[in-house]
């Protein structure tokens, strides 16, 4: 998954056993420039580090998984957790004004032209049959 918006606050890595470490960030969301979410993110081990070259202000594109926990306390109760845990971060090319969105993974990685002589394929139109199979 991916989401654009404006890192806000970038915190210390906290090492939380001597084998594992996290960082986290807040990115400021904006689907509705009127109402901001403000959505934290964790990264975790070798992954701190993809926030040394940011800081707060920068527009970044983050790539990410979403994570879901169960935990059962001891009074037996159970309870869930989720996380977004980002793997990659990278700048925006876009203008400062340029609409802040969530999407699905794209052919081309953010920055990157695409390659020459990749287009996306042409699909039928109604009514038009092709027995060109891909495989």
């Amino acid at each position: 998954m991916e989401v654009t918006g404006k890192i806000t606050e970038i915190f210390q890595t906290t090492q939380i056993s001597s084998s594992f470490k996290k960082r986290e960030f807040v990115l400021e969301y904006a689907e509705n420039p009127q109402y901001p979410e403000y959505v934290k993110f964790e990264c975790i081990q070798d992954k701190c580090d993809l926030l040394d070259s940011h800081k707060a202000g920068d527009k970044v594109v983050v790539s990410f998984n979403l994570k879901g926990r169960k935990w059962t306390d001891p009074q037996g109760v159970d309870k869930y957790f989720n996380t977004l845990q980002a793997w990659r971060l990278n700048n925006t090319a876009g203008s400062a004004d340029a609409p802040e969105q969530a999407s699905s993974p794209s052919a081309t990685a953010p920055n990157q032209a695409p390659i020459e002589g990749m287009t996306e394929p042409s699909w039928p139109q109604s009514g038009e049959e092709s027995d060109d199979l891909p495989f």
